[in-house]
């Protein structure tokens, strides 16, 4: 297995697997599968080609099963923050070590970016795997976002996290 970033070529895979994350742990993503069906290929491959994101793919023969993001902000007050999003790694794969490895490399490109000094993220407050692996790599918890998100009339807590460096 390979652990590297997405890079545009790769936008079809990425695509694939943004859509089956959305389908499989949709209240894991403020982003809805019906939403992002709809977007276009190139729409994907925008995203993968943004300066200010990484896109990390965890990659098994070719085929990408593991992804996540750290995008770094741009405004001149928060300029020292980035924030990781869209974790996720197929459900028959979890329990290997690769979100580990996906969120390690994540944090390691964020730490050698100039000028970034702490790194965000939220999760579902009931995902005990993901704050488990979240704070194994040093995040703490600083706050509760309640009913952060609603899916159908259920509500989901999210737990904000940080990592400073």
């Amino acid at each position: 297995m390979e652990i590297r970033q997405v890079h545009a070529k790769d936008a079809d895979k990425y695509q694939e697997i943004r859509l089956e994350a959305l389908q499989t742990n949709p209240e894991a993503f403020a982003s809805s599968y019906e939403e992002e069906k709809l977007f276009s290929l190139e729409r994907f491959r925008s995203r993968l080609q943004d300066e200010n994101s990484y896109t990390f793919g965890a990659y098994e023969q070719d085929k990408l099963i593991g992804v996540v993001s750290l995008v770094v902000e741009q405004k001149n007050k928060i300029k020292h923050r980035a924030n990781i999003y869209a974790m996720y790694v197929k459900p028959n794969l979890r329990g290997n070590g690769i979100a580990k490895m996906l969120m390690l490399e994540a944090v390691k490109v964020a730490n050698q970016l100039k000028g970034i000094e702490q790194v965000y993220l939220s999760v579902v407050s009931s995902n005990k795997p993901a704050k488990k692996l979240y704070q194994s790599i040093g995040f703490k918890i600083y706050g509760l976002d309640k009913r952060a998100m609603k899916i159908d009339d259920v509500y989901f807590d999210e737990e904000l996290m940080v990592l400073y460096f």
